[in-house]
């Protein structure tokens, strides 16, 4: 069976060689990588300047990002047919192509989220090796523990005041020079689809800021919802422990805590909410009012086959009625909570209608084709490409973020507390 077969459907005249060759991974492959993105340009926003009020969710998205920052090549690994070739873009990096080019930023990236991460809890690393060598008697978690973090230390043992002052503005200089990185990494995404000269709804020069705009709207959604499920199960948490130890944060304190960053950080979401809406429809506009050769087949998908998927699902239920949401007087979290629910499927949408979207019509301009997306999967390729390999995607980061929030402290440290 041709890839791509199992999953198109054709209307018109459509030629036998055309399917849906880029399906639900390709979707999640831009959708991630934004991710990644936004979540860090959200924590920049303190590190870099100076929010304060987004000091409380700037390391937890920081983390959270770091987390994201694996499966942003997740789904292109398993939309390849021959995905053990993927590891050449990291290893021979270059900039012939958007693609190789990745390698590069996508390195460059990591390291620095990585640098910043240990930078921002060097001390924490220190002082609980410290701790933990200080133990008389150990257990084999303890040992384990002990290694872990002595090892995370790379040997710099030096926390005096001096050198935390260091450890400061090294995460600073990090954070500038990550935000243009992050960008990049997902601003290329949109220039990969913005060059295609043969596909009319691709071509325009607007494709990666308009992708730039809905990472950071995305990222930043994420972050909030991931924020208060997190913040729920502390709740849960801390009302189980506070038998044993009466000093831990009442759930009335932990509420506030929540409501306030919660609150805070829906009007930056706001702020890149409208920044990428006025794009999108920048671009849509600008594509009514050229009208060019191809905008006959552009118009057919656009507001007849794709017209409830881009108006209602993308711009009504993902962009108006969450903008209004916000700004509805008296936002609370279940709001927020909802609207940025409403917000992350809306830039999936967004994301959905520019892949799925761009092939929907026929080179012949005559013909459409659909993408069906294969819910029970009975073969490897059915299910790589089906719904389950989207919630493998989905799912991973927080398998890894959870993973990460043992071995660092995701709401601050103890010094933080005090």
């Amino acid at each position: 069976m041709v890839h791509g077969e199992a999953w198109t459907l054709k209307e018109f005249f459509v030629y036998p060689n055309e399917y849906i060759y880029w399906s639900i991974q390709i979707v999640m492959y831009p959708f991630m990588t934004g991710l990644v993105a936004g979540a860090f340009v959200l924590s920049s926003l303190y590190h870099v300047f100076g929010v304060k009020q987004l000091k409380d969710i700037a390391r937890f998205s920081l983390v959270f990002s770091f987390a994201l920052l694996p499966v942003a090549m997740m789904p292109l690994m398993l939309h390849l047919q021959q995905p053990f070739r993927g590891i050449e873009v990291m290893m021979t990096p270059h900039f012939t192509s958007a693609i190789a080019a990745f390698g590069i930023v996508f390195s460059t990236y990591g390291m620095i989220v990585a640098g910043e991460i240990w930078f921002l809890y060097r001390k924490y690393f220190v002082d609980t090796a410290n701790e933990l060598r200080a133990k008389t008697e150990r257990n084999i978690i303890d040992s384990a523990r002990l290694v872990l973090y002595s090892v995370l230390t790379l040997g710099a043992w030096d926390i005096s005041e001096h050198a935390l002052e260091a450890d400061e503005r090294a995460v600073k200089r990090l954070a500038s020079i990550g935000i243009p990185v992050a960008c990049f990494l997902h601003g290329y995404a949109g220039f990969i689809f913005g060059s295609v000269k043969a596909n009319a709804l691709w071509m325009t020069p607007l494709m990666p800021v308009i992708f730039i705009c809905s990472a950071v709207v995305s990222g930043i959604a994420l972050c909030i919802l991931t924020y208060v499920i997190t913040m729920e199960l502390r709740k849960i948490i801390y009302a189980w422990q506070r038998k044993n130890d009466p000093t831990l944060p009442t759930n009335e304190e932990l509420k506030s805590v929540e409501t306030h960053v919660v609150i805070m950080t829906c009007k930056y979401l706001v702020m890149f909410l409208v920044l990428a809406i006025s794009l999108e429809l920048l671009d849509l506009i600008f594509r009514t009012y050229t009208a060019v050769k191809s905008w006959d087949i552009l118009r057919a998908v656009i507001y007849e086959k794709d017209f409830f998927k881009i108006f209602i699902l993308q711009y009504g239920f993902g962009n108006l009625i969450p903008f209004i949401i916000f700004l509805a007087p008296g936002l609370t979290v279940k709001r927020a909570v909802l609207g940025t629910v409403m917000v992350l499927i809306g830039v999936f949408m967004m994301r959905w209608n520019v892949v799925i979207g761009g092939q929907a019509f026929s080179g012949s301009f005559s013909g459409f084709m659909e993408y069906i997306m294969p819910i029970i999967p009975h073969d490897e390729e059915t299910f790589k490409e089906g719904l389950f390999g989207a919630l493998l995607v989905i799912i991973t980061p927080y398998v890894l973020f959870f993973g990460l929030s043992n071995v660092v402290p995701i709401f601050g440290t103890k010094d933080d507390a005090h």
